[in-house]
């Protein structure tokens, strides 16, 4: 379960559930909107979360085939 909160829920609490605190921010980075640096961002961010699982929870199960 825990593994299933890290790859799925954190990733869509961040880009869905902060996308209201993240499209009220003003601040940009090379004229680039915080909005779309957020949601870039994210783009990596879930990738990590995917490794972290499959570091913790994966990598070491026996194969099924």
């Amino acid at each position: 379960m825990l593994r299933v909160f890290i790859g799925l829920v954190v990733p869509y609490f961040g880009v869905i559930g902060l996308l209201p605190f993240a499209n009220s921010v003003t601040w940009t980075l090379w004229n680039i909107p915080f909005l779309y640096l957020w949601v870039f961002a994210w783009f990596f961010l879930t990738s990590a979360c995917l490794a972290i699982c499959w570091f913790c929870f994966d990598r070491h199960r026996a194969d099924a085939a």
